[in-house]
């Protein structure tokens, strides 16, 4: 488990260098004097748990006493994910929702089983992987219920079968993401899905969620991944073929894709899978400005000479990084560099390629060429890994800036090439007048991810002073006018976050009512009680420190 507070395990954190201090001063305003950290564990309030006690010996004789659990720590770990306003909450130790009790089942017969005694009880069911959503999606909501159960699939671990001719790798739901890679990599493969939560967060989870991982734009997203799903309904088990492609009607296997457990539980995924790479090359690029970069990554995958890892920064995102980087000789190197080169107020790209070593070779000269004929200039390989090195530990820097007193968020979107400019445009300025409208000015920075042939990802992050005991309005305000500005110019809601709560409320303006009644539909004929995760993906629930959806 993460710690219960934050993001990930103690050890990581950094203090903010002293360069980065001053840019969140002289940017957003003075910050308080004193820290702001987390209560006491046992300090933390939680509403009284409502279990039936028959209800609760049904469960043991499912799972065993040993994993059923009720304790004040495991209702805690398993109330919210790690969005803002979950870490808000949890940080002040003011929890208006926890799990009544905390179920551990062992196989999927076990999941099935606690499905049906829920949907006959009436317990509501909050399926829990790794906990690392950050929109809500495991939120502890009872919905209409008296009580609500968390089902934590950690027990369902490990690789279960692998096809080496096929290149596909049968996993059980729970595992999570480092324990994939190195069971693949005992039978020379990767899956190759790197999400930033991926220490923390589990395959079933990934697919559950649409999952984008940082190498996406070689090795596809989750569901580009998924080959066979087997899911655990109140309604009875869905199991879908391991067949390449099929005409056999629409696919049930992409309705449960991206299900968010609104309809049932994964407990098994099929993926595609392949070699190991022999060779990671990363390197860094620094471009003219964010427009130029924008054209060239549009070329490069038009082109087919996309990396595997694309990455392209604004010129805001490549101030600050440079900024949160401190005051090292390699640091102030690289800021003279740019300013010799004239790239001072540029863009940075990230690239990388994995494969063999002439495979690797040869990718790489068509990206560079492109990047080259669009005002790139080689910054080499070590800012390529150092990015490696440190692609999974941004979120540790969120806990010290909640410890100073700031609000850091970030929200993601795609759209095509041809808005891509307008809705970075846009969607900033939103998020900037909706906080310069409460007195906290932000910082507001933005980067591509993931690119494809007709468009690209934005993944936005942005800081500004917290509104002390207004915490929660100011993220709703926030989170409303960028929403709003997103459908407005062109955007998709969420590109790899999924809908959970937090978007629930631009869900039917993106798929159309008609759209929405289909899944509710789907979601009664697999779910007729309503148990599964109330709240989410269909009939969200209000969002926390705002008004009802």
């Amino acid at each position: 488990m993460m710690r219960w507070w934050g993001w990930g395990e103690d050890g990581h954190d950094k203090p903010l260098s002293s360069t980065a201090d001053a840019v969140m001063r002289g940017e957003i305003g003075e910050l308080p004097a004193a820290r702001r950290e987390p209560v006491p564990l046992d300090a933390v309030e939680l509403p009284p748990a409502t279990l039936p006690p028959a209800t609760r010996e049904r469960l043991i004789e499912l799972v065993g006493t040993a994993h059923l659990r009720e304790d004040h720590v495991t209702r805690v770990e398993h109330a919210v994910g790690r969005g803002y306003p979950d870490l808000v909450r949890l940080r002040a130790g003011r929890l208006d929702v926890a799990p009544d009790a905390v179920a551990f089942p062992g196989t999927p017969a076990e999941v099935a089983g606690l499905l049906r005694l829920c949907a006959a009880e009436g317990v509501a069911v909050v399926p829990f992987g790794g906990g690392t959503s950050v929109v809500g999606g495991v939120e502890a909501l009872r919905g209409r219920f008296a009580a609500v159960l968390t089902v934590d699939l950690r027990r369902l671990d490990g690789l279960l079968a692998v096809d080496p001719v096929a290149l596909t790798a049968t996993f059980a739901a729970g595992v999570l993401g480092p324990a994939a890679e190195e069971a693949l990599a005992a039978h020379g493969l990767t899956l190759g899905h790197f999400p930033q939560s991926f220490e923390f967060s589990t395959v079933g989870g990934w697919v559950a969620t649409r999952s984008a991982g940082q190498a996406s734009s070689g090795y596809g997203r989750i569901d580009d991944l998924v080959v066979a799903l087997r899911v655990a309904t109140p309604a009875g088990e869905i199991v879908t073929r391991a067949v390449p492609a099929s005409a056999a009607g629409p696919s049930v296997r992409e309705l449960l894709v991206g299900s968010e457990g609104a309809f049932g539980i994964i407990t098994e995924v099929t993926l595609r899978v392949r070699p190991r790479p022999a060779v990671r090359r990363y390197e860094g690029f620094a471009l003219p400005g964010f427009a130029a970069g924008t054209a060239a990554f549009r070329t490069l995958v038009q082109a087919g000479a996309a990396p595997d890892v694309a990455r392209l920064s604004d010129e805001q995102e490549t101030r600050v990084s440079l900024a949160l980087a401190g005051d090292s000789r390699s640091t102030q190197a690289l800021a003279g560099y740019l300013r010799a080169r004239r790239r001072a107020n540029g863009a940075i790209v990230i690239a990388g390629w994995e494969g063999e070593a002439q495979d690797v070779r040869h990718r790489r000269t068509a990206t560079v060429r492109i990047l080259r004929e669009h005002g790139a200039v080689a910054l080499g390989t070590r800012i390529g890994h150092a990015w490696e090195k440190g692609r999974f530990h941004a979120p540790y820097l969120r806990d010290e800036l909640l410890s100073r007193g700031v609000l850091i968020e970030t929200l993601e979107t795609a759209t095509s090439w041809s808005r891509l400019a307008e809705l970075h445009r846009e969607v900033g300025a939103a998020i900037d007048g909706a906080l310069r409208g409460r007195g906290t000015p932000p910082i507001v920075w933005c980067h591509v991810s993931h690119v494809y042939p007709d468009g690209a990802s934005l993944y936005f992050t942005f800081v500004a002073r917290q509104q002390l005991g207004e915490e929660l309005a100011q993220w709703h305000a926030l989170k409303a006018a960028a929403g709003d500005a997103i459908l407005a110019h062109g955007g998709t809601i969420t590109h790899h976050h999924a809908v959970g709560r937090d978007h629930g409320p631009w869900l039917a303006r993106e798929i159309g009512e008609l759209g929405v009644e289909l899944l509710t539909a789907t979601k009664a004929r697999l779910d007729p009680e309503g148990i599964m995760n109330p709240g989410k993906l269909v009939l969200p629930a209000p969002l926390p420190g705002g008004p009802a959806a």
